[in-house]
Parts: structure tokens; sequence; C-alpha cells
């Protein structure tokens, strides 16, 4: 039995090799990528729902104000309450750019980003809006690349991969090594093959008729994966999803390990949820753990030592290829073993039944991806 296992996770660590090294060639590709900058530039308001002075917030907001974009541009800030440190840091801005900023405390559901934007979409001037994060910071080219990728026949909304950088320690480096050296490369070959469909809270720009036709943002009041719900509308009515062909910055300010491990089981459990067999097939990403196991079950024989080296040589490819971006200044190629080795304790602890922690509060995740409070 013992040879018998040997040999299953030597042949999953092998698959996961090639699936790093295919990542890895994938990522320098698309970050090699040119900005689409068709002629076209209608009208367009910039959602931001805020919660919080997060670290990075001004340099964030301000990334979305300094953009080469010639078009008609309104900007909509939101909080939901009047002592929300974002509004400090929002009329700070208010010197540098026309934006409006919107305090609204009106609640539509447990999803409080999507309460948010129910409240300041109504102040949009313009056919068509771009809602992201407050934690994304872009490029000057990111509006004209966004919006020309919306106007091509067929599609409905367009979203944005993106990568993360660090704001602090070592776990926000650790944070943002998980999206690094995982989930980009995996969404990557998700794409590339067929396999996934993503709309991430990165980017959605889509028209207000075409949010109209989905039932505007109240039909996902109690969505947690809100922007995955929303893609999946926009493609029941027969319209594309496209993925821009630029990538933005997720900034990770995780200051402890707790903190880092609620956020990352979270979202694990909502994929795990949202797409069970995808999910599921995630195993064959963690080369570095499946090594091991197959080393134990070989009793660290010369096979499995070789088995390790050549896990470990495939999975730092992925940050040594980051430190030759110009995002990937934050790769650190030793702590790659160590985010593998973490990665797989989270996919593993995703399959235990807990309750899921989202600023601050204690929630239920339901069946169809909805939240109810614990």
């Amino acid at each position: 039995m013992g040879t018998v296992l040997w040999l299953i996770f030597t042949l999953a660590a092998i698959a996961a090799c090639a699936y790093a090294l295919f990542g890895a060639v994938l990522l320098r590709q698309f970050a090699r990528n040119t900005p689409i900058l068709g002629s076209s530039r209608p009208g367009l308001t910039v959602l931001k729902p805020l919660c919080g002075a997060e670290p990075g917030l001004e340099a964030n907001l301000i990334s979305f104000f300094n953009q080469d974009y010639s078009g008609p541009l309104q900007l909509v800030l939101g909080v939901q309450s009047p002592a929300d440190p974002a509004v400090t840091v929002a009329k700070g801005l208010k010197e540098l750019r026309d934006i409006e900023l919107v305090v609204d405390s009106q609640r539509h559901g447990t999803n409080g980003k999507i309460s948010n934007l129910i409240n300041i979409l109504a102040r949009a001037l313009h056919e068509i809006v771009v809602l992201s994060d407050s934690d994304i910071r872009v490029e000057p080219q990111y509006l004209q690349s966004v919006i020309s990728t919306l106007l091509a026949p067929g599609v409905g909304a367009v979203t944005c991969l993106y990568y993360g950088f660090s704001l602090s320690g070592l776990w926000s480096r650790l944070s943002a090594a998980a999206i690094n050296e995982h989930f980009l490369p995996s969404a990557l070959i998700g794409v590339r093959l067929g396999l996934a469909r993503p709309c991430t809270g990165a980017t959605i720009a889509i028209r207000t008729d075409t949010l109209r036709k989905i039932g505007g943002f109240e039909v996902f009041a109690d969505h947690l994966a809100d922007d995955y719900a929303i893609g999946e509308a926009v493609r029941q009515l027969g319209l594309k999803v496209a993925v821009a062909p630029i990538l933005v910055g997720h900034g990770c300010a995780e200051t402890s390990f707790g903190e880092l491990v609620r956020h990352e089981l979270r979202w694990a459990r909502t994929l795990r949820l949202l797409a069970p067999w995808g999910y599921a097939g995630l195993l064959l990403t963690h080369a570095m753990p499946l090594a091991l196991i197959a080393a134990a079950f070989g009793g660290f024989n010369a096979a499995s030592w070789a088995i390790l080296a050549l896990a470990l040589a495939c999975r730092l490819s992925i940050p040594i290829q980051l430190k030759a971006l110009s995002f990937g200044g934050d790769a650190l190629p030793w702590l790659s073993p160590i985010r593998d080795l973490l990665s797989f304790a989270i996919f593993l602890a995703s399959f235990l039944p807990s309750q899921l922690s989202w600023r601050g509060s204690r929630y239920v995740l339901r069946s169809d991806g909805t939240l109810g409070r614990a």
C-alpha cells in the first residue's frame, strides 16, 4: 500500500510541477500584453465603495485620478457612516480632484459593499460604471484599456486579474505571495484552457442598461462573492465577461497570522462552495506538499529527494519570474516553500465546517452563496 500511495502522490507532484511551469510561462506572456487603447472615450463613472482608512487607501484612490483618459469622467466615493475614517481621506483628496463623496447608512442586505454600491449608484451620471475594491491600485492606462475592451462586440462586462503587493511586513508578504504564486497563475491557466470564468472585485466595468437587465446591485445584496454572481448574471444574458489585457494591484495589509488565515479561509471556502469540482482540482497545484507526502510514503529514498528537488525548482520558477516583472519587487523566492505549505494547509482546512469572519462580523455561508448573520 505504501508503494501505491508513493506512486500516486509522486505522479500528483509531477503534475503540479508541470502546472507551475505552465503558470510561469503564462504569467510572463500576460505581463507583456499591450493595453488596448481604442479611440472611443465614452463618459464613465468610477464607483468606489469605502470602509475604513485601510493602509494605502490614499495612494490607491489617487491612482484612479491619474488616468490617461480624455473622456468625461466622474468619481464617486461612498461610505456608510460619517464617522468612517475613509471620510477624512476622501475629503483630503477633494483638493486634487473634483470627486463626489456619498455618506449613506441605508442597508440593503448582509453584504456591506453592495449596500454601499446601491447607495452611490444613484449619483452616476454616465452610461458606463467601473467599480473596484478600495484596495486596488492601477496604472494610468487602466481606464482606457478596460473601456476599450468593454466596447468590443458581445461584451457585457469587463474584469481584471490582479497581482498582490505588500504594504507592511511578513504576513502581508505571505498574502501577496498567495495571490502572485497561486491565484494569478491558476487564473491564467484557467482562462487559457477555458476552465475559469473570472469576474473579480478588482474591476467590473458594465453598462448601466446591462446592470438593470440583471436586476441591479440589489439582487446581490446578500452574496459574499458578489463579483462572481454579477459575472454569472451577465453571462446568462448571453453576453461575455471579458478579461482586460492589463493587471491591477491588490494591496495586502495583513498584520498578523490570524488575520491572514481568516482572510484566506473565507475566500477558500467561498471558492469551494461556488465551484466544488474546480476547487478540488486545485489539489494538483501544490507541488511541494505533494512531493513531501510522496517522500514520506517512499521513506525519503533517492527518487523522493529527486521529486522534492524538482517540485522546489518548478515552484521557484514563479517567484523568479515575478522578480523580472515590473510588479514583482515583493517576490521573495525563499518564502515560496513556506507559502506553498501554508496554502496547502488552507486548502485542507477549507473543507472543515466553520463560520466566516468578514470586517469584524461573523457570518454563515449558505449553499447558494448568500450570507446569513451568525
